[in-house]
């Protein structure tokens, strides 16, 4: 299991003891950067990105288990973003998770999430760090009126009010909190409950789990035979990411 370990910083975000922040510039990048500090800065660091058409940030992990299962600590992370979402946006906003790292609000996509290791660790080692990070979009640079893009929003299309964002990133420090906390007290059950709960069912009937490993498994009713769908080669392609803007796809 992944955590969090005390760290206090005079802060921007009204962030809970375990987290220092770190702020970047409009041109930065959160989860790179992240990852470039995370051996040295540790656990609870979390590294938040200014910008208007954004939310966008990521956060230091510190792991206890090998890197095979703790990578699990992404579904931490995606359940505490959707909480932290819902808390924000209006009552009946549907947040619907895409394997396993794009997020959509009323059927479009808004962003997604990432999660990195150190590039040497072993499945079977336990790594020095992980970063969960995650980039929404919270308002439309494109021009075009709202409705003409129906396969992508932005929060702001969805009645979410800008000047939140930095409240749904200190949500998300909370809510990420109390789901290791969950995980830790109660097991993986719970955490993985969370997650499946939000993710997209492509056909009915159909029951999900998760591995040990992350992988997501699908059962068929009146089938023996079990569909596995890896997590970190998934989570290595980033669909929801346009690599070259460095934004979310649109």
């Amino acid at each position: 299991m992944a955590a969090l370990v005390a760290k206090t910083e005079q802060a921007a975000l009204d962030l809970p003891p375990p987290y220092s922040l770190v702020t970047l510039r409009e041109a930065g990048d959160a989860f790179a950067h992240a990852c470039g500090i995370a051996e040295g800065m540790g656990a609870g660091t979390l590294v938040w990105v200014r910008r208007f058409d954004l939310i966008e940030f990521a956060v230091v992990l510190e792991p206890d288990e090998a890197l095979a299962s703790a990578r699990r600590a992404f579904f931490c992370g995606m359940g505490a973003l959707a909480d932290a979402i819902a808390a924000h946006c209006l009552p009946e906003t549907e947040i619907v998770f895409e394997w396993p790292d794009t997020v959509r609000l009323n059927g479009a996509r808004i962003g997604g999430a990432r999660l990195g290791w150190p590039p040497r660790c072993a499945d079977k080692e336990t790594p020095g760090w992980l970063v969960f990070g995650a980039m929404l979009t919270a308002a439309s640079m494109s021009g075009l009126e709202p409705g003409l893009r129906p396969a992508f929003t932005s929060l702001e299309e969805e009645g979410f009010d800008g000047s939140q964002g930095p409240a749904l990133i200190e949500s998300f420090a909370r809510y990420l909190m109390r789901a290791f906390d969950t995980w830790s007290v109660q097991g993986f059950g719970p955490v993985a409950d969370r997650y499946l709960a939000q993710l997209e069912i492509r056909k009915a009937g159909e029951r999900r789990g998760l591995d040990e490993n992350g992988d997501l498994l699908i059962r068929r009713y009146g089938r023996e035979d079990v569909e596995r769908r890896a997590l970190v080669p998934a989570l290595r392609k980033a669909a929801w990411l346009d690599r070259a803007s460095g934004m979310p796809k649109t």
